[in-house]
């Protein structure tokens, strides 16, 4: 056991659901979320319209923006989006079928290390990275447990459920 193990805090879900301000838990490590830029603002929004109304046909999915995923009893995320098939009731539980996040450079360590291997682990089938600056995306699909960088954009959800997306609808 290391020092930091040791020596600081492990917090929970109950300790997180009672912070003010926003935050992220990982594994009982607290991450505090800044502010969006007005640019990660309009790239999110375009992204989630296209999404939403990609799965109007598919009364199975929706996309929710900025909502926590109560990953376990240390961990909590708040994904830019997530496309979640099945029944959800107040809070999610339940892995979602795709996460994006619009990375930034500020959060481009957490993005592509932090939230890569978490999403891995638990299961999450596709996950998106956006980049605005260079209006480029990078989308993994979980392979036999591990993420595999794919360059077709298309993503098979549950059912028929699909999703087409180009790195053209990143203004």
């Amino acid at each position: 056991m290391g020092l930091a193990e040791r020596f600081l805090p492990h917090y929970t879900i109950h300790d997180y659901e009672n912070w003010q301000g926003d935050w992220e838990l990982i594994e009982g490590v607290p991450f505090a979320l800044a502010s969006h830029s007005y640019e990660h603002q309009l790239v999110a929004g375009k992204i989630f319209r296209h999404i939403s109304e990609a799965l109007d046909r598919c009364p199975e999915c929706s996309v929710v923006y900025e909502t926590d995923w109560y990953v376990s009893e240390d961990t909590v995320v708040r994904p830019d989006m997530m496309v979640l098939c099945g029944e959800v009731k107040g809070k999610v539980y339940i892995t979602p079928e795709l996460i994006v996040e619009v990375v930034s450079e500020s959060t481009e360590k957490m993005d592509e290390r932090v939230k890569f291997e978490l999403y891995e682990r638990e299961g999450v089938p596709h996950y998106l990275l956006v980049y605005p600056e260079t209006k480029r995306m990078k989308l993994y699909r979980l392979l036999e447990g591990r993420y595999v960088a794919d360059r077709d954009l298309k993503i098979t959800l549950v059912g028929k459920c699909k999703l087409f997306l180009s790195e053209s609808i990143i203004p």
